[in-house]
């Protein structure tokens, strides 16, 4: 029997929509998604995990990648935060588009498929996490170098803002070896402390000292009430009152090589 030509387009159709069906169901269409199920799901019954946060990122279809964060239960030990640490750097050695995160006592930070760097990136959160001047941070790959560190610290007020961004940007013992990894480091302070403070170094790890040195003279002399200190800018904010022209020529006579500051008062004007 001859099919006719009707008959064979059909027969075509129907067996390459069999075949698309068949493929489609060995591929995610929506791969990021079903990569953030897979994590949730692979690390439900994981002991000291009090919950599991994820984001699936679905660039195209079939293409995609995901971060999962273990959520640490409170009083989780040292020894078990770097035991997760390992084995969560285990999974995403065996999982290339999944990246990996652990929060604890209230510091986040990337895990890193390579050991060496995870036991690093635990030395850092360890020393964070028991500094009382830290209320919390945040420590991700580099922008750049994914050997390098970004790190974000949140503290409890502004001394204290001020204090742990000279350690870290000294390279102080308590924070050895890890901080000379570290290629852009925020510290501020939280957003409902008053003064509050902003204090970051450039992208490329540059410390702001001369934004920091007009800040300590203003504030050696005049209440300041906020601060936004970088390498290129100081921003200072003094309470309402304060004689603007002699708080801006102080901060000027101190760092005279720093173009951009600006010193204004609390009232606006």
């Amino acid at each position: 029997m001859t099919l006719n030509t009707d008959a064979l387009r059909w027969l075509m159709r129907t067996t390459t929509l069999a075949l698309g069906l068949t493929l489609l169901a060995g591929c995610a269409i929506d791969k990021g998604t079903a990569l953030a199920a897979d994590f949730e799901e692979d690390w439900a019954d994981a002991p000291d995990v009090a919950e599991i946060d994820t984001h699936g990122d679905n660039t195209l279809p079939f293409a995609g990648s995901a971060t999962g964060t273990l959520i640490l239960e409170d009083g989780a030990s040292t020894d078990r935060v770097a035991e997760l640490a390992n084995e969560l750097g285990e999974y995403i050695a065996d999982h290339d588009e999944v990246t990996g995160e652990i929060s604890a006592d209230g510091i986040t930070f990337a895990v890193a498929p390579d050991s060496g760097r995870t036991g690093d990136v635990v030395a850092l959160w360890e020393s964070l996490a028991a500094d009382d001047r830290v209320a919390s941070g945040l420590i991700g790959n580099g922008y750049r170098n994914e050997d390098d560190w970004n790190v974000e610290i949140v503290a409890v007020d502004a001394a204290s803002a001020l204090a742990l961004f000279k350690d870290m940007a000294a390279d102080a013992d308590l924070y050895r070896p890890f901080s000379s990894a570290v290629t852009y480091l925020l510290v501020n302070t939280r957003q409902d402390t008053r003064p509050s403070l902003r204090v970051e170094t450039g992208q490329d790890g540059n410390v702001p000292a001369a934004a920091i040195a007009a800040y300590e003279a203003v504030a050696a002399e005049y209440s300041v009430v906020s601060a936004g200190l970088a390498p290129d800018r100081a921003g200072i904010v003094v309470a309402a009152g304060t004689d603007l022209d002699q708080a801006g020529e102080l901060a000027r006579s101190v760092s005279p090589n720093l173009a951009n500051i600006e010193v204004t008062s609390d009232s606006g004007t």
